[in-house]
């Protein structure tokens, strides 16, 4: 029979030991940090597609007539 107020079953109320701590700590430092690099990289990807299609059409017409079909562009939308 247990008494009221013995050291027995009252590590469950006491706060973790250091070596708990340490591990806790160590399991959210190694949590992967990627949460936000995939949308990143996705957007990456979509300018960089974009900036070599720009690229392309310009050295393929050129700068005036491609200045040109932007400004068309432009117009077209306004």
């Amino acid at each position: 029979m247990r008494r009221p107020g013995s050291t027995t079953g009252a590590r469950q109320c006491l706060a973790p030991t250091k070596s708990e701590e340490t591990y806790r700590l160590s399991e959210i430092a190694s949590a992967p940090a990627h949460r936000l690099s995939r949308p990143l990289v996705i957007m990456a990807a979509g300018l960089g597609m974009l900036l070599a299609a720009t690229l392309a059409l310009w050295a393929h017409y050129g700068s005036a007539v491609f200045y040109e079909t932007i400004l068309a562009g432009i117009a077209a939308c306004l």
